[in-house]
């Protein structure tokens, strides 16, 4: 068994003007994980990323994780994650990667292992910088751009009032995904949060 600590990172842009955008789901995750586990995110020394290490579980059953927020623009996102995975001994089995999701209604939420990046940037950067498709996803949903709205601009636009009301508990649900991941495993996650 691994001792190595799980990667969660959140994907999103950084800078204040991007931080109610639907891009940056990952990263209202990991906060409400940091917030949980009492840790405060912090520049990391050897990756261009916000990172506190935390603990999660039940005494006896406890779980290290790495939470993390890369600093670079989301099509960038693979290399401060390459770094982290570098510098804590972490394999692509032991990543868990938070992202928004168009194919999904908002407020939907799936678990899932591998797959294609589905024209997601910071999917296609953490591919290629890692060598692997072959990670953990919790993809939570922000929907389509109604219309014709183009959904490169979608996703860096604010939540809709109607989607900021129930956006708290949709984050602490994906945050609960990510907690089932770690300590229950892939098929009871998906079991109990796949909609």
């Amino acid at each position: 068994m691994s001792t190595a600590p799980w990667l969660i990172a959140g994907l999103g842009n950084p800078g204040p003007e991007y931080a109610a955008t639907r891009h940056n789901i990952g990263f209202l995750v990991v906060d409400a994980l940091a917030e949980r586990a009492g840790v405060k995110l912090a520049r990391h020394k050897r990756a261009h990323a916000l990172a506190a290490e935390a603990k999660v579980g039940i005494p006896g059953s406890m779980h290290r994780l790495v939470l993390a927020e890369p600093q670079s623009f989301m099509n960038e996102s693979g290399g401060p994650i390459k770094a982290l995975m570098s510098f804590y001994g972490i394999d692509p089995d032991r990543l868990i990667v938070i992202h928004d999701e168009l194919d999904l209604p908002f407020a939907a939420l799936r678990v899932k292992f591998g797959g294609g990046d589905n024209g997601h940037n910071g999917l296609k950067s953490i591919r290629r910088s890692i060598g692997t498709g072959d990670f953990l996803r919790v993809r939570a949903g922000i929907g389509r751009p109604p219309g014709r709205q183009d959904p490169a601009a979608f996703v860096l636009k604010p939540f809709a009032s109607a989607e900021r009301s129930e956006l708290p508990t949709f984050v602490d649900r994906c945050a609960d995904a990510v907690e089932s991941l770690v300590s229950d495993g892939l098929e009871r996650t998906q079991n109990l949060f796949n909609d």
